[in-house]
């Protein structure tokens, strides 16, 4: 009973911008890690970028400098700011999100996903 949904995906020209969000909702009782992951065709899904319940955030060194994650507690959102973005950058996105639940004292939930593409 836990739904996260990513939205902020585009089409982007190389040196672009782009802000992921993703809320998440249902039968929480409090979020502790979120992540944002990617996956490019043909490709093993990575992690990008992740941050802690108290804000201590971790990135990829492929994206560290370029993107920001960061999160509202109060709102169960997290979100990604993409900037100088890379046609290397091009996958789908993935909230990812620890949740205590009623039912479960820790459980990873994921999103749908979102498209990210960046033309050169």
């Amino acid at each position: 009973q836990v739904l996260l949904v990513e939205s902020g995906g585009g089409l982007v020209q190389a040196g672009g911008s782009l802000r992921l969000s993703c809320a998440a909702s249902g039968s929480i009782f409090s979020i502790r890690n979120m992540a944002w992951y990617r996956q490019a065709p043909g490709k093993q899904r990575e992690l990008v970028a992740d941050i802690t319940s108290g804000g201590s955030t971790n990135y990829a060194d492929s994206v560290k400098v370029r993107f920001t994650i960061s999160r509202d507690n109060a709102k169960n959102r997290v979100y990604l700011q993409m900037n100088s973005l890379k046609p290397e950058d091009t996958a789908v996105y993935y909230c990812k999100a620890d949740v205590v639940t009623l039912t479960s004292s820790r459980s990873d939930y994921w999103g749908q996903g979102t498209q990210v593409t960046v033309s050169s």
